[in-house]
């Protein structure tokens, strides 16, 4: 679990918070890269906003937001 002390974090927030990514810079790239699933449906936007409860599977690994 991915906890979190603000209402939401981004999507490319929380590839840099695991470790996809080492800066932001790379976020694009990656997001184009890798394969994104968020609540079920695929995902491509670095900006897309993520809440408590949200499941978010990056490749073969799963994570969900809490607070």
């Amino acid at each position: 679990m991915i906890k979190i002390n603000t209402e939401y974090i981004t999507l490319g927030q929380l590839l840099k918070m695991t470790s996809w990514v080492a800066s932001g810079g790379e976020v694009k790239v990656a997001i184009k890269q890798l394969k994104i699933i968020v609540n079920d449906l695929k995902e491509d936007r670095r900006g897309r906003k993520l809440y408590a409860g949200d499941i978010i599977k990056i490749q073969d690994q799963i994570y969900e937001i809490g607070k």
